[in-house]
């Protein structure tokens, strides 16, 4: 019935002419498009008219600890323990230690905490240094329809920056915090630092979401944190085009990335985590300063270079960059 109910969708959309090509580009106030959930290829069609689950989201987002937040060391790598918000006895008896950098990974859409972007990224993050890795799992919530995970997500953001609070309180440092979130993700941890008072020392978000953001104050911005990356992936259609933090990375133009263009944009889209997992391991990604998006766009770029991603948490540089990528691992 489901199957049948989305086909009618399509062929009415079809025919009313106001569904494109997903190539075809996504602007504010489209009313269909199509967005993949994390880790999965697949382009679902959202219609933006979708009724919000308003009554989920309040019940969901009122209490903190409804999300998951799932420690990995490098004394348990592959197996979380678990941090409970507001159970002390959960982090006294747990592996983090708050004299080391503390990395929180934040997914997206129709993902989880095991999803691919997690996997590899704590992996990266853990070889790469002995970290404390913690990744929040907001599935609930993100495993609704697109508009109302969309519209949880700020306050999913809100509700990660009070656990990061509550952590400072046990003796985290907010100088040590490095907050990453992927395409709905991306905002999440913007609302997350705003929350601790722009006190986390860096953000980095991989293809932030564009659809349905463009009027909201909520998303991202470069005041979340003391030093704000983006990387831009897939500005036609998913991710967010115009810069939006103290340094934007433009890789490749910022759509169409190389190896992904026989699957699409998609695929394009998930290269951010994927780049960022790589550079993490190897901090080779090494992207020219621009004069401009436009010249980020056309290839135009021969400013200083400046490392896209990677796991440092004394960046400082601020602009738009541009680097050009391989088509396979590591890129």
């Amino acid at each position: 019935m489901k199957c049948l109910l989305l086909l009618f969708v399509v062929i009415a959309a079809c025919a009313a002419g106001v569904l494109k090509d997903p190539l075809q580009g996504y602007k504010e106030g489209d009313r269909y498009f199509y967005f993949p959930g994390d880790g999965d290829d697949t382009l679902h069609l959202v219609d933006a008219e979708e009724p919000v689950d308003l009554e989920f989201i309040e019940e969901y987002t009122r209490n903190p600890a409804n999300n998951g937040y799932w420690l990995f060391t490098r004394f348990n790598p592959g197996s979380a323990q678990i941090l409970v918000h507001g159970n002390v006895a959960s982090v006294v008896n747990s592996n983090i230690d708050f004299a080391k950098t503390t990395v929180f990974l934040a997914h997206g859409w129709n993902g989880d905490g095991g999803n691919t972007m997690n996997r590899l990224l704590t992996e990266a993050f853990l070889q790469d240094d002995d970290v404390n890795v913690i990744v929040l799992d907001w599935s609930r919530l993100a495993n609704r329809g697109y508009t109302t995970a969309k519209r949880g997500t700020s306050e999913v953001g809100r509700g990660l920056g009070r656990f990061v609070n509550w952590l400072a309180e046990l003796g985290l440092s907010y100088e040590r915090v490095h907050l990453v979130g992927f395409s709905l993700g991306g905002h999440l941890v913007g609302n997350a630092g705003r929350e601790t008072g722009s006190r986390v020392k860096r953000i980095t978000a991989l293809d932030a979401a564009a659809p349905l953001w463009g009027t909201d104050r909520s998303r991202l911005a470069r005041t979340d944190g003391l030093y704000v990356e983006v990387m831009h992936t897939e500005t036609t259609v998913l991710g967010w085009g115009d810069p939006l933090g103290d340094a934007d990375f433009y890789p490749n133009g910022g759509s169409n990335m190389p190896g992904c263009w026989a699957i699409g944009i998609s695929c394009s889209h998930s290269r951010s985590y994927k780049y960022m997992a790589s550079s993490v391991k190897h901090n080779h990604l090494l992207a020219n300063e621009c004069d401009s998006l436009r010249d980020a766009n056309r290839d135009r770029c021969r400013g200083s270079l400046h490392p896209m991603g990677n796991s440092d948490l004394n960046k400082s540089r601020t602009g738009i960059f541009r680097v050009n990528t391989g088509s396979n691992y590591p890129y």
